[in-house]
């Protein structure tokens, strides 16, 4: 990009824009410059600032109203913002006061903010059922907004119904707000066909796989997971595999001393001390009986504690959809959270062990997943109550067709043998049907379902003849 005397313009890193209108966002009379430069903690040169307001009033993403002293910049309308491919109108996430004071104080430059460790009254002086991070209008908000019309069903009965676009959704969204460059696009051909993208890191590879391995055991062993060593544990070994230093740490509480980069936080040191608030955290969050409270208090307590390596805020996330797949609540995705905005939520709980801006971060956030899975559920139409009934059996006899690479008539045959011993006799023929239906249809884009591999697939669909079933 040059400018009219041929000269290169700056690179304006897009963190850095990001940062001024997320400050616009919660002024809609908008702010001047001056305002601006304040509430980013003057942590960015005043003319820097002008230069940044300049880009973004002429790529629309701010508008500039009133002259000389009185120019204030503001985030345009949706009617203003139309034809632009993404508005941050409606990227826009809602932030309290108190939620704007937080921010205003952890985008101070680190040497300006007070060196903080680890306070265990924030924890202790938590009593389950007794003291609320979420109000009783927030939490019956979220009720309303995350219990789809299903009906009583077994644990991670919706879950289960909307499995292929969650591990999507959340395996992309949780590994974006680590800085893992992935697409969308990216992360749905890993998941779905094994395709790692090209000119991409290893590490940014597994980390998808590894949330792909850890959302499908929660989903899958919804009616036994919860909070306790074993749950976490292997939720902390599951997300952390092949990615840390030391090959024993996934899985294993922290022994070591960890810094925050970017915080003047410091967490505990001592592992025994650890241990007990871990359990403690455990313990507590077993107790409360609301799942949005229960899913919440894991997102503040557990990334402030650090109890493991590294991978503690991936633990928290992925742990806070344990009760919300549990009592068939619409999961947490994470869809659409600026990594920056949720980045200085942390900062806040860190730091000042406020919560209210991961709390404003939260609610919003859990808003975006549940009309989202509204909509995935509205689209699979009513669930197969078959399906939903012989939903293990059926997996286990479309992965023994493949598994043994049968062709069409051996796999007729094996259907009518396997349904005879383990199908009740009134739904035998049923059942055989809906397998013989669900393999007719098995292609690249939906046998990982099933727990195949690409190369499993592809040995099966080589023998598998053109001849229709009989």
């Amino acid at each position: 990009m040059q400018n009219n005397g041929g000269i290169v313009a700056r690179q304006i890193p897009e963190k850095d824009l990001r940062a001024i209108i997320d400050v616009a966002i919660g002024h809609h009379d908008g702010l001047s410059a001056k305002q601006l430069h304040e509430e980013l903690g003057g942590a960015v040169a005043l003319r820097t600032l002008q230069y940044r307001l300049k880009h973004l009033v002429e790529t629309d993403r701010l508008v500039q109203e009133g002259e000389g002293r009185a120019v204030r910049y503001r985030i345009p309308t949706e009617e203003e913002s139309s034809g632009i491919v993404e508005t941050p109108v409606k990227q826009s996430v809602p932030v309290s006061k108190a939620g704007q004071a937080i921010r205003k104080y952890v985008r101070q430059a680190q040497e300006s903010r007070e060196p903080v460790g680890y306070d265990r009254a924030f924890l202790d002086s938590y009593r389950p059922n007794e003291t609320f991070y979420l109000s009783e209008e927030e939490r019956t908000h979220l009720h309303e907004i995350g219990k789809p019309q299903t009906g009583e069903q077994p644990a991670g009965t919706y879950a289960r119904q909307i499995l292929g676009r969650l591990l999507i959704d959340l395996s992309w969204n949780s590994s974006r707000l680590e800085g893992n460059t992935y697409s969308i696009l990216d992360t749905r051909r890993l998941i779905d066909f094994g395709q790692a993208a090209e000119g991409k890191d290893r590490l940014e590879t597994q980390m998808i796989l590894n949330h792909k391995d850890a959302i499908e055991l929660l989903v899958a062993e919804a009616h036994g997971i919860g909070f306790n060593r074993h749950t976490i544990l292997n939720l902390h070994a599951m997300l952390a595999n092949n990615l840390l230093p030391d090959s024993d740490a996934p899985g294993r509480l922290r022994q070591m001393v960890v810094g925050i980069a970017g915080s003047v936080f410091h967490p505990l040191e001592v592992p025994q001390v650890i241990e007990e608030c871990f359990d403690r955290i455990l313990a507590s969050a077993h107790a409360i009986g609301d799942p949005f409270e229960q899913a919440f208090f894991v997102m503040v307590q557990i990334p402030y504690l650090q109890p493991f390596d590294d991978v503690n805020k991936r633990v928290s996330r992925l742990s806070a959809n344990i009760p919300l797949i549990k009592a068939n609540l619409s999961p947490l995705s994470f869809q659409d959270v600026p990594n920056d905005l949720y980045t200085q939520a942390v900062l806040g709980v860190y730091e000042l062990r406020k919560i209210e801006l991961l709390k404003d971060v939260f609610i919003w956030a859990y808003g975006r997943s549940a009309a989202r899975y509204i909509a995935v559920r509205q689209s699979l139409g009513e669930p197969d109550p078959m399906k939903l009934r012989y939903r293990d059996e059926l997996r286990e006899i479309i992965a023994g067709v493949v598994l043994g690479t049968m062709g069409r008539k051996d796999a007729i045959v094996h259907i009518a043998e396997w349904a005879n011993d383990h199908i009740a006799a009134d739904d035998r023929e049923a059942f055989r049907e809906m397998a013989e239906t669900e393999l007719m249809s098995l292609h690249e884009g939906n046998f990982a379902r099933y727990r195949i591999r690409p190369s499993e697939y592809r040995a099966w669909k080589e023998v598998w003849s053109p001849q229709t079933f009989p």
